[in-house]
């Protein structure tokens, strides 16, 4: 007599191991092929909620996953780069995305998983251009999804000849909430809405299950898919939270409303698709339910997310607030490209706040020193030192990643190079306000035309420094070229000062002995962070980070 001990657990767990493992692969290459004009995408396209919605779908077929979705989704938002309500509009598009891998299942493609991983394996062994073997990690996934789906659902068959799994069956039947908690939990357990959805398919297909059991199992899984998006949002700031309620209240309201409408539905989806395959029937219903109560849900969601607020109270950043604390490595584990975008986005935050700074310092040297002026400049080298200790860590630990692409490897070395530039910048924009200090605490002021020649290099300054910030944006070679001319002429305004400073010392213009010493140091300190605004551009610039040498930069 058939038992429990007597199913083939190794080909059902090998198969079950090979689907996950496949959609982990398959997903890995898609985002070190896909990842950076995705992160374009994310970045673009989710003003509003229909093409958030969009983003999301696109996104999910990527990832292969809607819980890695939600996940980015909710790092986003924690980081600050994001509103509430744009990320209900990619967390609806999750939803419908995920129905793809339940359909590429009900259409026996397993066929020809061996075919499709032979192809995978060539491109991966034989090709040397990183973009080809991308592909090839890309076929070779989806072979093992559908190779492993068939190995697990030709042991899974047996099921239906024990009487204890034919008794378990015949309750859920009965029983859909029984069916329900099932499909949750094994949801939860495995963070696949997929995978489960893949094992009732299989199930269905063998007779193992009835049809109306099947649902409810369905139906679970999108709520045991919530789980991942709620460990994302442990321990993180009030607006992830919130995100990841906003995707647990869509889907239990999604699924309350399948349950409510159980028999009809059951009986909606026999009536269109009963003589379809068991496992394209499940598809049908899984593609229609998911659309059908995304598209309900779609005018309505500043209404759902004021629920998700007032589940969730307290504060959230502003998106235009970069929230660095919040840069979230599971970002960098599910898409790097979108956790380079964040720290992209912090790093474009320092840059401004630099700029900042060395306004504050020359305001400081103009008012003769207010303790206001230096209460804001202390204040911003603070922040500013937090910004490249929390982007250096992130990018350190992004660059450790396995299966980063070459072009994401370049971008967090630019990245780094420019926080570290940036710091640079900030120190030097304190020594200076030092410098004025000594010169006001000796109560005594700089001669007007020193004042004008410092005013005139801060001015030559902060016109490369803005330049300097667009050539970090953009890569154009053109403006990096007159940056570099630019940089020439400061030098040169540096050695003509210092020589009108001699002059005016040899004519005893000066009334301060402390002017007489600081003030070659000040135009050495301008001059030096005109250097460093040459370096924040440069390698952005080259996009060749990876082969510049350590001496290349000023550190």
């Amino acid at each position: 007599m058939a038992s429990l001990l007597s199913l083939d657990w190794g080909m059902i767990l090998g198969g079950f191991g090979l689907f996950m493992f496949g959609i982990k692969f398959m997903g890995n290459g898609l985002k070190a092929a896909a990842g950076d004009k995705l992160k374009d995408f994310i970045n673009k396209y989710t003003s509003n909620r229909i093409s958030g919605m969009m983003i999301g779908i696109l996104i999910t077929i990527i990832m292969q996953s809607s819980s890695a979705t939600s996940a980015i989704t909710i790092g986003f938002v924690r980081a600050g780069l994001m509103s509430l309500e744009q990320a209900a509009g990619i967390i609806l598009g999750a939803t419908i995305g995920t129905t793809v891998t339940s359909f590429l299942i009900s259409i026996h493609i397993d066929k020809y998983a061996m075919f499709i991983v032979f192809l995978g394996a060539l491109l991966i062994c034989f090709f040397k251009k990183q973009k080809t073997i991308y592909m090839g990690e890309v076929i070779l996934g989806f072979g093992l999804i559908f190779f492993g789906m068939s190995a697990m659902g030709d042991a899974l068959a047996a099921l239906k000849e024990l009487p204890e799994f034919e008794s378990i069956a015949l309750t859920m039947a009965q029983n859909p909430f029984l069916a329900l908690l099932a499909g949750i939990l094994l949801t939860a357990a495995v963070q696949s809405s997929a995978a489960t959805i893949g094992v009732i398919q299989k199930l269905y297909d063998a007779g193992a299950v009835t049809f109306m059991a099947s649902l409810p199992f369905m139906f679970g899984a999108n709520i045991g898919t919530t789980m991942t998006g709620i460990l994302a949002s442990i321990g993180g700031s009030t607006a992830g939270k919130r995100t990841a309620a906003l995707h647990s209240i869509l889907n239990i309201i999604g699924t309350i409303i399948g349950m409510i409408l159980l028999v009809p539905y059951a009986n909606f989806i026999q009536m269109i698709a009963g003589n379809m395959n068991p496992m394209m029937q499940i598809a049908i219903a899984n593609i229609i339910f998911k659309t059908v109560t995304t598209l309900l849900f779609l005018p309505f969601t500043n209404q759902i997310v004021a629920i998700a607020r007032k589940i969730v109270p307290g504060d959230e950043p502003a998106t235009s607030e970069i929230n660095i604390d919040e840069m979230d490595e599971e970002i960098s584990n599910l898409l790097p490209s979108a956790a380079l975008f964040a720290s992209q986005q912090a790093t474009l935050k320092m840059l401004d706040l630099v700029r900042q700074n060395t306004v504050e310092t020359m305001a400081y040297l103009n008012n003769t020193g207010t303790s206001e002026d230096l209460e804001t400049v202390n204040r911003n080298e603070a922040m500013i030192n937090r910004f490249d200790m929390k982007i250096t860590d992130y990018l350190i630990r992004l660059s450790q990643k396995p299966n980063l692409s070459q072009k994401d490897t370049i971008d967090v070395r630019v990245g780094l190079d420019a926080v570290k530039n940036l710091e640079r910048i900030g120190d030097l924009s304190m020594n200076l306000s030092e410098f004025y200090e000594m010169l006001i605490e000796s109560g005594q002021k700089l001669n007007p035309k020193a004042s004008a020649e410092i005013n005139e290099m801060y001015e030559q300054f902060l016109d490369m420094y803005d330049l300097s910030a667009e050539v970090l944006v953009t890569a154009d070679e053109d403006m990096y070229a007159k940056l570099q001319t630019m940089e020439k002429n400061l030098d040169d305004m540096e050695l003509r000062f210092r020589g009108h400073h001699f002059r005016r010392m040899a004519a005893r213009e000066l009334s301060s002995a402390v002017e007489e010493s600081i003030f070659c140091d000040i135009l050495g300190t301008i001059e030096r962070m005109g250097d460093h605004v040459c370096n924040v551009a440069r390698a952005s610039v080259t996009k060749l980070a990876s082969d510049l040498s350590d001496d290349e930069v000023i550190a």
